[in-house]
């Protein structure tokens, strides 16, 4: 049933005391009535007015702007970027808050997420509290890491270069975008017209100068003639069915990790903060500790990055198998680890493929599923595996605490966990946990 017209809350200011953070980029604050408002742009401890985005008089909550601090915290900054604040682009959620106040902001979201949903405290789940930056990320006050490998630009009705607004398909036209890497900035896509395009992904790998755009037409939209301020290589989405096409130049990016060189092709998936694939496999590595002859499951494995970092230390008999849904990504995955003999890649959804395996034993396992996570039946069928150790890399903390949950009703415990912040300015943060069989519980 929708509300009637009148019910609408949205404009409505509010003169609230911000509370702790929420998982979402932004702080749950209360109205003098008991409203409960998710707020943006604000700091915990803060005395703001917040204007309501989202919400009725009968929503469970208000979404809503701080739009005056009237008491500000300590943590706060101005924000370097021009486009950050109410009703501007939605890319960045703290920018208004130091760098050191952004890794606790996160922790606090982490240690709140163990707790109410796998029912840990970060003792329990191995964690020092920390959220650790990543390497080269210190930069001088005023300025921000420019560390987005990979930006997707939305195109306005008049062909102009920006970004969406906070859960808008509005744009938000901008001239620089100051979280992105240099490669990305060097191509110059904010200068530039884009008629008949609905949006524009700019790719600078970071184990290469290859640089790469992927253009979206709008329907019935022809392509532009690309010229860049670099050269460039350029893919098409195509409007039938969403498949990725060359046009001109490579299909794919060289990126590197681990002292090794992977092709990713067709606009596919890479970490996008430069440090990222070598600060995740370093953690995942040095918390499984490969042996040689282990036999090794990459599930979710993308090309190939952490397969191959198996590969390289369980030695020549050793074995390693990956399991990835994307076909393009399968293939790429293949070709980068096809000077490994006894590693094997299939294509297909975890929980279709891996039982159709047959596998009923093995020594490690690396799991780095979706945001959603990997669910209850696929953390069964691991935990059945009798792994000596699993490394669960996570891209959402609420879907890993939930995987830990369930990894714990089938026997298994984190060894330590560790959180990386591999996406400053935004409320997302990277962690890996290291699991191991639980002699007793929780």
């Amino acid at each position: 049933m929708q509300n009637a017209p009148d019910s609408s809350l949205i404009g409505e200011e509010y003169e609230v005391e911000v509370g702790p953070v929420a998982h979402g980029g932004h702080c749950i604050a209360r109205s003098d009535e008991g409203r409960v408002l998710f707020v943006r742009h604000a700091l915990p401890g803060e005395k703001v007015v917040a204007r309501v985005t989202e919400g009725s008089a009968d929503s469970r909550f208000l979404r809503a702007d701080a739009v005056r601090v009237l008491a500000a915290s300590k943590d706060r900054v101005e924000a370097p970027c021009p486009y950050a604040g109410p009703g501007k682009c939605g890319g960045c959620d703290w920018q208004h808050a130091k760098p050191g106040a952004q890794r606790r902001l996160k922790g606090e979201v982490i240690a709140e997420q163990l707790k109410r949903l796998a029912g840990l405290t970060p003792e329990e789940a191995g964690w020092d509290g920390t959220v650790m930056p990543a390497p080269g990320d210190k930069v001088p006050a005023g300025e921000v890491p420019a560390w987005r490998t990979r930006v997707q630009y939305a195109i306005d009705a008049e062909g102009r270069a920006g970004l969406r607004k906070h859960r808008s398909h509005d744009v938000q036209p901008i001239e620089h975008c100051m979280i992105a890497a240099p490669g990305v900035s060097e191509l110059g896509v904010e200068k530039r017209e884009w008629p008949q395009m609905a949006a524009v992904e700019a790719i600078a790998a970071t184990g290469s100068n290859d640089r790469q755009v992927v253009l979206t037409p709008r329907p019935g939209g022809r392509l532009p003639l690309v010229a860049l301020d670099r050269p460039v290589s350029v893919l098409r989405v195509e409007e039938r069915d969403g498949s990725v096409h060359r046009v001109h130049g490579r299909a794919f990016v060289r990126e590197r990790a681990d002292e090794r060189t992977y092709r990713v092709g067709m606009g596919g998936f890479w970490q996008v903060h430069p440090q990222a694939a070598d600060v995740l496999v370093k953690a995942v590595m040095q918390g499984l500790l490969p042996r040689k002859g282990d036999m090794a499951l990459d599930l979710y494995c993308g090309v190939g990055l952490f397969a191959g970092a198996l590969a390289d230390r369980v030695g020549e008999k050793g074995a390693v198998l990956g399991i990835e849904s994307g076909k393009r990504a399968v293939e790429d995955a293949r070709h980068n680890l096809q000077d490994f003999d006894r590693v094997r890649i299939e294509q297909g959804k975890v929980e279709q493929v891996l039982p159709r395996t047959r596998i009923t034993e093995v020594d490690l396992i690396v799991l780095d599923p979706p945001r959603a996570g990997a669910g209850k039946q696929t953390v069964r069928h691991l935990a059945s595996l009798g792994a000596r150790r699993i490394a669960y890399v996570a891209c959402d903390p609420a879907a890993l605490a939930r995987d830990l949950a369930y990894f714990r009703d089938s026997g298994y415990k984190p060894r330590t966990l560790r959180a990386f912040d591999l996406f400053p300015m935004t409320s997302h943060v990277e962690c890996v946990a290291i699991l191991e069989p639980a002699t007793k519980g929780f």
